[in-house]
């Protein structure tokens, strides 16, 4: 089929590669291969399904999932109908969910069985939903379809498509509620550019040299096999895992629901993983602790297929790369980048190319570090500037044209993506990330407001006040830490307004730490003193 404005749309190229490699693995979960050609039937089978429930161009499909085969296989069948895929934390309950299936105006969600009651929960909140299909599970609640059901529906036929055709990234940023940013396919397939240049190849622009790429590297015997140990609902996952389905390669997942070690590099020896995409010390933590006890037990697993650790999103440690690295000489690759622009900048480390410093980074081709005049910051002066991406971009946030303008400003006559990321630039030309400018914590490469966390603590009864800050965390990046003030009859300890919060918020958001104090202290003109709460947590934690 062709496409409507001449570019290229990832669901035509993905039909093209499933018609010439139709034999290769396209997704594995836990050992258990689905090759491309059931790959693109099983989607279209599902497209089939959105068809019958009217979904069609520009239709929101909400992805509410763990990951599994069927994260890709509904995404890929959304973009068959043109419709966009919605990625949705699947920690998220109540007002979060609500809001986030609200404010995308999905018309249809898919959704882990574990999931269920959430999603009942609010569903008369979202009367736009008509199709709601089940991961799993025995029973399934009468208002939804099972997921094989759905996927046993007649096949949609191909289609012309658009490169204009959009994929949703929910972010929390920096400050207010997530906000979707609107990628096209145009300049998803342009972030992929660093991927395919080590096939001495350009990103494809048609389906026929999508499907000739994906020929050439799986005769030349280079797939991308790439272990999604971070969330696929998340961009460290989620971006490199649609670039290597782009390049005929194959995604596998893990089944473990919580990160499992062990599991990772049982199916890195199984499914002779190529890379694996991780968040920082927050996986790299864990996974070199079980390579030190395969170690000490005789028993390491055959990693030689290893050739790519990619992490994002939380600080990766040089402590816990060269403890990766004395156990296997791979490249180890520390991405900085966001929802917002990806590939802003880079370390690369091996054992031939050691690099100890934490947070340093190279910036890519179409990276600067700009003052807030629009100014290059200078090497060696050290002055603080905004990490700046001129291309590819996004198209801005999803109904918020004020915080598209903030983010995607024009600076000397072109557009740039700005997230929030101040550094300086060394004298060698290296950057170094100093971290966000707001107070957004960073835990686990999940964002966490602590406006939210404090709401969620204020409305608990033995709370008279409270601040949040994020610590740093060995293994989280950042820990989540309230700093709270008690009414005089508040009796609460720390697992009871745990608790409590965990009635209210996501799972990652409940603070890791409790500080009690007499008084929390403001501003005079009543703000919070984020400053003060910090060295008072600090100050608790190191006692």
């Amino acid at each position: 089929m062709g496409e409507i404005d001449g570019r290229l749309n990832l669901a035509s190229a993905w039909e093209a590669i499933a018609d010439e490699v139709g034999d290769s693995t396209a997704v594995s979960v836990a050992g258990r291969h689905y090759s491309w050609t059931d790959f693109d039937d099983r989607a279209a089978r599902l497209a089939g399904t959105m068809l019958e429930h009217g979904l069609g161009p520009d239709s929101k499909v909400a992805l509410y999932l763990y990951n599994g085969n069927e994260y890709p296989e509904a995404q890929y069948a959304a973009f068959k109908v043109r419709g966009i895929p919605v990625n949705v934390n699947y920690r998220y309950t109540g007002d979060e969910l609500a809001y986030i299936l609200e404010n995308s105006d999905a018309e249809a969600i898919f959704f882990d069985h574990t999931l269920a009651d959430r999603l009942e929960a609010v569903r008369d909140r979202c009367p736009m939903l008509r199709l709601a299909v089940q991961v799993g599970g025995g029973e399934v609640p009468d208002w939804a379809l099972g997921y094989e059901e759905a996927v046993s529906a007649d096949p949609m036929p191909r289609i012309d498509r658009s490169g204009s055709d959009l994929w949703f990234l929910y972010t929390g940023g920096t400050t207010g509620m997530p906000k979707a940013v609107m990628w096209d396919h145009t300049n998803l397939l342009g972030s992929m550019e660093a991927t395919f240049r080590p096939f001495r190849l350009p990103v494809p622009s048609t389906p026929a040299e999508a499907a000739a790429t994906a020929r050439s590297v799986a005769d030349a015997g280079k797939e991308i096999r790439q272990l999604c140990a971070a969330p696929l609902m998340h961009g460290t996952s989620g971006i490199p895992g649609l670039a290597t389905l782009s390049h005929g390669g194959m995604l596998s997942t893990l089944s473990s629901r919580a990160f499992d070690a062990d599991e990772l590099w049982r199916i890195v020896e199984l499914d002779r993983i190529t890379m694996v995409t991780m968040v920082g010390d927050a996986f790299g933590r864990p996974m070199v602790e079980s390579l030190d006890r395969a170690s000490a037990e005789g028993r390491m697993p055959d990693l030689s297929s290893l050739r790519l650790l990619l992490s994002s999103g939380v600080m990766f440690s040089a402590a816990t790369k060269e403890a990766m690295l004395d156990h296997h000489g791979c490249t180890i690759v520390d991405s900085l980048g966001s929802s917002e622009g990806t590939g802003m900048a880079s370390q690369v480390m091996s054992r031939r190319r050691r690099d100890t410093a934490t947070a340093r980074f190279r910036l890519g081709e179409h990276t600067r570090v700009l003052t807030d005049e629009g100014i290059d910051v200078q090497p060696g002066s050290g002055e603080r500037g905004q990490i700046a991406l001129g291309w590819p971009l996004p198209l801005g946030y999803f109904k918020d044209p004020a915080k598209t303008e903030e983010a995607f400003p024009m600076v000397a006559g072109r557009r740039w993506s700005i997230p929030g990321d101040w550094a300086t630039v060394e004298a060698d030309g290296t950057v170094t990330l100093l971290g966000r400018g707001s107070a957004c914590i960073n835990t686990g490469g999940e964002k966490v407001f602590p406006e939210e966390v404090e709401e969620a603590l204020k409305e608990l009864d033995a709370v008279v006040d409270c601040n949040v800050v994020g610590l740093d965390d060995d293994r989280w990046g950042q820990a989540v830490t309230a700093v709270v003030e008690l009414t005089a009859a508040g009796a609460a300890d720390a697992d009871e307004l745990r608790a409590g919060v965990r009635e209210r918020l996501a799972g990652y958001k409940v603070p890791k730490r409790v500080v009690l104090v007499d008084r929390v202290e403001r501003s005079p003109n009543g703000k919070t003193d984020y400053r003060w709460a910090k060295s008072v947590a600090e100050a608790a934690v190191n006692d």
